[in-house]
């Protein structure tokens, strides 16, 4: 954890809060701070800054907090990513936080498996908290918008061609000819497959609203892997 992200039932003032659970554990078992050091701080949505211990035992931490400086800016990106395994699906999703993805919308597809969207990993608090350790790793403060598109050509035809107006539209594929490009300045909507890529249907779709097919290379990889490879072309 290399911030300590504050939420506003932490303050008990306007800059003094107090911290129990999972992040007192963390502060006295990995930081092993002591009464009088400043930690890393920011608050959920707003700014990032600095806490300073007044307080701490086994039971509670009491920080004054000085919130003065701007989270980092969110990437121009919209990832659409085929939902990928439920053992998977948390890694994907703090990642692309701690990436500073600007938006995440996790897509049906023919070779999603219909099991995996009965996953209790799909679960509103479960996908919080990996958006939380997400931002706790790449010291942010600002949640990505998450949402979930459950019927693939109703959400293509009638929804992604607005959500992708004035981007850059790509389509990873294995087997697309063409590379994906490097060093973007622009926007971009990004779709991500499954592991082994949309049917010819599923791509004909995104290609007739615009989406060129990209791909990495002759290398099939899995889901959290090309996320990060593409990103980092892209970036």
């Amino acid at each position: 954890m290399n911030l300590i992200l504050l939420f506003q039932g932490d303050f008990l003032s306007s800059n003094h809060v107090c911290l129990t659970g999972r992040r007192l554990e963390h502060v006295n078992n990995v930081h092993r701070a002591k009464v009088g050091d400043i930690l890393r701080v920011g608050l959920l949505n707003s700014n990032l800054g600095q806490g300073c211990i007044t307080a701490l035992d086994e039971q509670n931490l009491e920080m004054d907090v000085l919130l003065d400086q701007a989270p980092p800016p969110k990437l121009p990106l919209t990832i659409v990513i085929a939902l990928p395994r439920p053992k998977a699906l948390n890694r994907v999703i703090a990642a692309a936080t701690s990436m500073g993805v600007a938006r995440i919308i996790l897509l049906n597809a023919w070779r999603v498996e219909k099991s995996y969207w009965k996953s209790p990993r799909l679960d509103e608090y479960n996908l919080l908290r990996q958006m939380i350790l997400g931002l706790e790793q790449s010291v942010d403060t600002v949640l990505p918008e998450l949402r979930q598109a459950r019927f693939f050509a109703p959400f293509v035809h009638d929804e992604l061609p607005g959500l992708a107006s004035q981007t850059l539209c790509l389509a990873a594929h294995p087997q697309a000819s063409a590379p994906c490009p490097m060093g973007l300045s622009e926007p971009c909507t990004l779709v991500l497959g499954p592991e082994g890529g949309f049917i010819s249907n599923e791509m004909l779709a995104l290609e007739q609203i615009g989406f060129q097919p990209v791909n990495l290379g002759p290398r099939i990889l899995r889901t959290e892997t090309a996320l990060a490879a593409l990103i980092g072309r892209l970036y």
